[in-house]
């Protein structure tokens, strides 16, 4: 009898040995996903409320900057950071065009200089997506996407000049601004505002899906290297709006191109 006792208190420690580590397993998978549940609750809503928020102080802090001023000054926060940006190069603009006299505006009357890096100094608004989001220099992420702005890439011309207006914009998190891009189709219109005028453009054609490393779409005479038959041929006045493709993923990149149809100065 005593063997018999020895062997049943063995065989007891062992299950409860088991016991102890499938409970504490289970404690650490239960506490991973809490903290993986509270990373996604932080990168969809969070950021999101952040950046939005944020980005709808700078469209007003500009609106108030524009009705009280006549100079193209910047209005956003002074210790704003700059950056150096990873953007697509973009050769200079041809200032020619084939668009309507009528609707170019004079180079007098463009702007002048390149504004300060990660600084907000337009508007871009978009009817049919109900959006309403600064357009600051650069497409630095800490600095500029981030923060829920849309970004101007460096070395693409500015808006309403000869060439091309390339922005960038989040689709997912940090704001989204960019989120249902691929719901504008050809004829809808994107206005660019600045302290100078009202920039329209009506959208033309769009890129689907493309590399992110190709260039052209930025180029002065927009072209998809990956896809031939997606761009243009002759000078113009163009817009580019770019953002990650599918959603939830950076592995390609959607386009939108828009062409100048008409500006109107402010004031």
């Amino acid at each position: 009898m005593p063997v018999r006792r020895v062997v049943e208190h063995g065989a007891l420690r062992r299950r409860a040995r088991r016991r102890r580590v499938l409970w504490s397993g289970a404690e650490v998978l239960v506490t991973a996903g809490v903290l993986v549940l509270l990373l996604v609750v932080h990168q969809l809503w969070w950021t999101n409320r952040e950046a939005r928020q944020g980005a709808e102080r700078q469209v007003e802090a500009l609106e108030r900057q524009w009705g009280t001023t006549t100079t193209g000054d910047d209005p956003s926060d002074a210790d704003a950071e700059s950056s150096s940006d990873a953007d697509s190069g973009a050769g200079p603009a041809d200032r020619s065009d084939s668009g309507s006299a009528a609707t170019r505006p004079s180079d007098s009357a463009q702007q002048s200089t390149t504004p300060r890096p990660s600084r907000a100094y337009a508007v871009l608004a978009v009817p049919r997506l109900r959006l309403r989001v600064p357009v600051a220099e650069g497409t630095s992420k800490r600095n500029v996407l981030n923060k829920g702005y849309v970004g101007h890439y460096t070395g693409t011309q500015q808006p309403g000049e000869a060439g091309n207006f390339a922005l960038a914009g989040h689709r997912n998190t940090h704001g989204e601004p960019f989120r249902y891009l691929n719901r504008l189709r050809p004829k809808d219109t994107v206005e660019v505002e600045t302290a100078e005028a009202t920039y329209t453009y009506v959208v033309d054609r769009v890129l689907p899906q493309t590399s992110p490393r190709d260039s052209g779409v930025i180029r002065p005479v927009p072209r998809s290297l990956s896809h031939p038959s997606y761009g243009y041929d002759a000078p113009g006045r163009y817009l580019t709006l770019t953002t990650c493709t599918p959603e939830y993923t950076s592995r390609y990149r959607l386009v939108v191109w828009g062409k100048l149809t008409s500006t109107r100065p402010r004031g």
